[in-house]
């Protein structure tokens, strides 16, 4: 059992959005998870997590996603599952405010939790290692573990082998259609490629650290994107909106959708004239995680 020091009362925490600037499905497991390559980078489109200290062990979040009851909420099952695993006795008040569209490939339910799980092992006086907590992050979901290593990063198996990169940091337009995309859906589609080739990490990295991105964007892709595109119109009228874009380039979506991005430098303020339904943010790459020295 961990012992349960008394830290602080209240922290207020980002909990930031997170692309991939690529995504190959390069196998499927017998236990029928898909084998990823990926490259993950956060972004400046963040969340915030405040955590109040209780004393009588009960975790209540009392402001959270609209629709998404707490005992579904990631960020309330990853304080029970610290909780549990530690044996504190000491408890939290979780208020979630939401930035992150949902569905959107972005990883915002997945960062809430890394966060709560970053921010609680402190407020708790836990003391657990960065990688005893990537461990608990992944009995929560795959992008999980990511958020709490804190640094972009070269990714492979479902998502948690991860190996650090220094990436510069980029200015992107970010583009939400407007719908959720459900991620099973999505890699259980008949029609997703699954047999793309790997690549190596060695020959990924020093591309990466020559400042070669420009080829490596040109040469990779999201195996996910054409079967997202394919199936929701408004993934495919992000798409195309980008592409006609004049300063856009190396268009993309993140994840399994349906948010899009472009790279956009030098940094060009957005136009006036969105597709209808659709929200728009002006972002920027981060160097690492805000929480990443924690």
């Amino acid at each position: 059992m961990q012992s349960c020091m008394l830290m602080k009362e209240l922290l207020q925490l980002p909990a930031p959005a997170k692309i991939n600037w690529f995504l190959h499905v390069t196998g499927r497991r017998a236990d029928g998870y898909h084998q990823l390559q990926t490259l993950f980078q956060c972004v400046s489109l963040s969340d915030s997590i405040d955590l109040r200290l209780r004393t009588d062990a009960r975790i209540e979040r009392p402001q959270g996603m609209a629709g998404v009851a707490p005992e579904q909420d990631l960020v309330v099952r990853a304080a029970r599952l610290l909780q549990q695993h530690t044996g504190c006795t000491l408890g939290v008040e979780i208020s979630v405010t939401k930035r992150i569209p949902a569905g959107g490939g972005l990883g915002g339910g997945s960062s809430d939790a890394a966060t709560v799980l970053i921010g609680l092992n402190r407020l708790w006086g836990l003391g657990l290692s960065r990688p005893q907590l990537q461990t608990l992050g992944l009995k929560l979901g795959a992008d999980v573990p990511f958020f709490i290593f804190g640094h972009s990063a070269f990714a492979e198996g479902v998502g948690e082998e991860l190996q650090a990169l220094e990436l510069p940091e980029r200015n992107l337009w970010l583009l939400d259609p407007g719908v959720s995309v459900p991620t099973a859906a999505i890699f259980q589609a008949p029609e997703l490629t699954r047999n793309s080739s790997p690549i190596t990490i060695q020959g990924f990295s020093e591309a990466a650290q020559r400042g070669s991105m420009e080829v490596l964007l040109e040469t990779t892709r999201n195996d996910l994107q054409a079967v997202a595109a394919e199936r929701y119109e408004k993934v495919r009228q992000a798409l195309f909106w980008l592409h006609t874009q004049p300063p856009c380039r190396h268009v993309r979506m993140t994840g399994s959708g349906g948010c899009c991005f472009a790279v956009v430098e030098p940094a060009a303020a957005l136009p006036a004239n969105l597709p209808s339904g659709m929200r728009a943010w002006q972002i920027s790459t981060l160097g690492r995680h805000p929480l990443a020295e924690w």
